[in-house]
């Protein structure tokens, strides 16, 4: 089974982001701007949702890939790096929430 490590998709939506290959989508993307990624960004958060309520476990698979592929290329656009994230995500580690325990992080 093929498998997209998540970090290679991000170096190559940088490579796109800093060598645009006309045609791409990502290229695309980043040409029509900040306003057009977060209306994807916004688009796909509501089919996973949908999708989360349905049976079908690949369809939500699916969504969820579209929604982390734009959510990728909106960090590229305001520079954000996949470091960051897991930064954020290890302070996070072990806390509680106001409302409930946080589950353990384990292995990212």
């Amino acid at each position: 089974m093929m498998e997209q490590d998540i970090a290679e998709l991000y170096k190559l939506i940088l490579e796109r982001k800093n060598n645009p290959k006309e045609g791409s989508y990502t290229d695309y993307l980043f040409t029509k701007g900040l306003d057009k990624i977060l209306k994807k960004v916004g688009e796909e958060s509501t089919e996973v949702i949908v999708a989360a309520k349905n049976p079908s476990d690949s369809e939500f698979v699916y969504e969820v890939s579209d929604l982390l592929y734009h959510v990728l290329v909106l960090m590229a656009d305001r520079g954000i790096s996949l470091d960051q994230i897991k930064q954020e995500l290890a302070k996070r580690e072990g806390l509680m929430s106001k409302t409930k325990d946080r589950r353990e992080i384990n292995d990212l």
